[in-house]
């Protein structure tokens, strides 16, 4: 008789609360799959649901597919047989769905992870603060948008990451390894607060973000905002 052993029980409860924000789907609904219907063997939402799981597990790297889509708490966390049935996806696999999306299909991705946020209050907020930052993430091999930063002597991203006044992630920007202007950020900002708006379109409110770590962009202050507003972040 096989024995199945895992080490990754917790991804039972990271299914749970998967399934129920439906996230994986609603990051495939975004993406438009160029594939023929009739060979598909993994969907893209199966695809991303794996990469969700893998992240949470600490598993970031996709090289750990080849090893982790035989393990039997990532085949029961994608609703499969933990030891009998089609492996999961590949390496390979997970690379092609990652660089599928073009510039459109990010935008709709974004778009959709900051209506996942605002869905995500079980109340209509009557306002919300915006913490903006940037952040150096290394790199080790000859990802997209490297660069050399100085600073930490290293190749990587410094993505702008925006977490609310509780510490909740709202949206990302992945983006080379150098310090953002002011222009660069308040134009991110204007087009992250623009979608709140439209997800909150009666909520009022009056976020402040602030930003810290070099960023050129000191603070922005956003006026009271409505449906029926114009929002214009004030860069200092």
């Amino acid at each position: 008789m096989k024995r199945c052993m895992s080490s990754d029980a917790g991804l039972t409860l990271l299914r749970e609360i998967e399934r129920q924000a439906s996230l994986a789907q609603r990051l495939a609904d975004c993406l438009r799959d160029p594939r023929n219907p009739a060979k598909v063997q993994h969907s893209l939402c199966d695809i991303i649901r794996f990469r969700i799981m893998m992240i949470g597990a600490g598993y970031e790297d996709g090289d750990d597919a080849t090893a982790l889509r035989h393990d039997p708490s990532f085949r029961i966390a994608l609703e499969r047989e933990p030891d009998t049935g089609p492996t999961l996806c590949s390496q390979p696999t997970i690379s092609r769905m990652e660089n599928l999306p073009d510039t459109r299909a990010l935008i709709r991705m974004g778009r959709e992870m900051v209506g996942f946020y605002c869905q995500s209050f079980a109340h209509a907020p009557s306002h919300i603060v915006l913490d903006i930052d940037d952040t150096f993430d290394a790199v080790h091999g000859h990802q997209q948008l490297r660069l050399l930063n100085a600073f930490y002597d290293e190749y990587g991203f410094q993505p702008i990451v925006v977490f609310d006044g509780k510490g909740r992630p709202v949206g990302t920007l992945l983006r080379p390894a150098r310090r953002p202007k002011g222009a660069e950020s308040a134009t991110y900002i204007r087009r992250l607060i623009r979608q709140i708006t439209r997800s909150r379109p009666n909520t009022e409110s009056q976020p402040t973000a602030t930003t810290s770590c070099r960023m050129s962009m000191k603070s922005c202050s956003i006026p009271t905002m409505s449906h029926n507003q114009t929002v214009s972040p004030c860069v200092v």
